[in-house]
């Protein structure tokens, strides 16, 4: 567990504010989390002190730049334990980085007849690239099924495993249901046919340890939003022989080692897969993100969050024994992280949304851009709470009594 709760939330100054004349109470962090001061001031020192454009250039500035953002390309590779930092390269987000995989991989092997895997409950951004690809070469896009638990239903899995299959892009955590996909064997099982595995690691980084040499998956997408960093930058993380072997995404500076009229060579990786000029700022600050959350400690981070998803899990129990179960959870996975997504009889999502919005409670309403997942439980979306490290069990309790009162209203 975390100690000295209060002093970790100090460090979070967005936190300290009245919504509706209300405490904040702040649990849309599945969609994005908040961010320490450390990485606001690490932000704010590069533009006031720092600013220049990275590598290439011989004054000051640029080396300082370049240096701290390459520090941060070895933080990250420490981070999920790459072999090398090569294999780790900056993006926009999680959403470039698998529309680069589809784009460059996807191009470079996929052949009509072929076979992609992705899951059920899969975010929009795992599902689009994969179809675009699959319909320019002819492809085949086949889905994984859950169960009503929202657990994915692994015998089908197995049937769907072939030879033809080429790639499964399988999301870690859904951000929708919160539950953990059993990725190192989805991994072994698809290695043992010949395919490609990409993880969609956008939920998982910020809840579970990461090891993509324990793990093997070939491609592993990160999200520095979702890691109490900076929006506007991802990582994608891909195994040497298969980024070597790729066609680079876009063309343009840095990505180049000689042009000509006649000819184009390409830098090595990562640099072949970062042209223009990225987010340095950013990039630089998401570092400071990482070092806090080692810090803290994932393992403790982890018991933490799921002490508050139990104890708001529990809350719902108490209110259904009370109101005849009006409060439908769904997502109910034995293996899951703080994500809990859920409806009330009779109320419209956005509805709940708005009024807990009035009681200064930030929740996410909707269908969490997973569509095909609501169209698997007949719902046209839900009331989703996230809780993260700088949650208390107070605020918690704030979202169970407010839930509490708009049960009793609907039941009128």
């Amino acid at each position: 567990m975390l100690n000295n709760i209060n002093n970790i939330r100090l460090q979070f100054p967005i936190l300290h504010q009245e919504v509706n004349g209300k405490p904040l109470v702040y649990f849309d962090n599945a969609a994005t989390t908040q961010k320490p001061k450390l990485v606001i001031d690490a932000l704010q020192r590069y533009y006031e002190l720092d600013n220049a454009n990275i590598h290439r250039a011989a004054h000051t500035l640029a080396a300082r730049s370049t240096e701290y953002f390459e520090a941060t390309r070895k933080t990250i590779q420490q981070f999920i334990n790459a072999k090398e930092e090569a294999e780790c390269i900056f993006t926009k987000g999680v959403t470039e980085s698998i529309n680069l995989v589809a784009q460059t991989w996807g191009k470079a092997n996929l052949k009509a007849g072929d076979e992609v895997l992705v899951t059920t409950m899969e975010h929009h951004s795992n599902i689009v690239p994969w179809q675009m690809i699959c319909e320019e070469k002819g492809a085949i896009l086949k889905v994984i099924p859950i169960s009503n638990s929202g657990d994915l239903l692994m015998e089908e899995f197995d049937k769907l495993l072939t030879s033809k299959t080429k790639m499964v892009a399988c999301v870690w955590v859904s951000n929708a249901l919160g539950t953990i996909n059993p990725v190192k064997e989805i991994i072994q099982k698809a290695h043992a046919v010949g395919a490609i595995v990409l993880l969609d690691g956008a939920q998982a980084c910020s809840h579970l340890q990461v090891d993509v040499q324990a793990l093997g998956c070939d491609f592993l997408t990160i999200s520095s939003h979702k890691l109490y960093g900076p929006t506007g930058v991802g990582v994608l993380y891909g195994k040497r022989e298969l980024l070597e072997a790729m066609p680079p995404y876009q063309g343009g500076g840095e990505m180049i080692k000689e042009v000509t009229f006649e000819k184009t060579t390409y830098n090595e990786i990562p640099y072949k897969f970062e042209a223009g000029t990225p987010n340095i700022g950013g990039v630089i600050a998401f570092k400071y993100a990482l070092d806090f959350v080692n810090e803290l400690g994932k393992e403790n981070i982890a018991k933490h969050e799921d002490h508050l998803l139990k104890h708001f899990v529990d809350g719902v129990t108490q209110i259904n024994l009370l109101n005849n179960h009006a409060i439908t959870l769904v997502g109910q996975a034995n293996n899951k992280v703080s994500v809990q997504s859920f409806t009330i009889n009779n109320m419209h999502h956005f509805d709940v949304g708005m009024m807990l919005d009035a009681k200064g409670i930030a929740v996410r309403t909707g269908h969490h851009c997973t569509q095909p997942l609501m169209q698997r439980f007949n719902l046209e979306g839900t009331v989703r709470a996230s809780f993260a490290l700088y949650n208390t069990t107070a605020e918690v309790d704030v979202l169970l009594q407010a839930l509490g009162s708009i049960v009793k209203f609907s039941n009128r």
